[in-house]
């Protein structure tokens, strides 16, 4: 069974060629650079908040926009210029597999687990038997 986020990553791929011939290679770089270090930061903020969805999507997204920020300041500081552009698809990036994880991930966990009320009001009441 292939992992969701293989699944996500082959699927950026293949949308990253179709975009090739309407955007510019830079950008899809970006895209794509933006698209892989979102989804390290949101396994590393799934981990840490024991997959705390809020946590998740703001660790892809803040890794993302962590790149580009560097990306652009090394491009700044090669005597290149500041391209916002760049920015906004690396950071458009990481927003789409924040997003995406949570979106087709399994819910499961300490945060995803629905408890029946009807388990607790007979664990309720098997106590109170035994009480008798």
């Amino acid at each position: 069974m292939r992992s969701p986020i293989t699944s996500i990553l082959v699927m950026l791929l293949f949308i990253q060629f179709s975009m090739r011939s309407q955007i510019e290679e830079d950008k899809a770089l970006h895209f794509a650079a933006g698209a892989f270090s979102g989804a390290a930061g949101a396994l590393i903020a799934s981990k840490i908040s024991k997959r705390n969805r809020f946590w998740t999507v703001t660790g892809s997204v803040a890794a993302s926009l962590m790149a580009g920020l560097t990306k652009e300041a090394i491009d700044k500081g090669n005597g290149g210029n500041w391209d916002n552009g760049d920015l906004t698809a690396t950071v458009l990036g990481g927003v789409t597999v924040g997003v995406s994880i949570e979106l087709f991930s399994k819910k499961e966990g300490k945060y995803y687990v629905k408890r029946k009320k009807s388990a607790k009001k007979k664990k309720k009441n098997d106590k109170l038997m035994a009480l008798y």
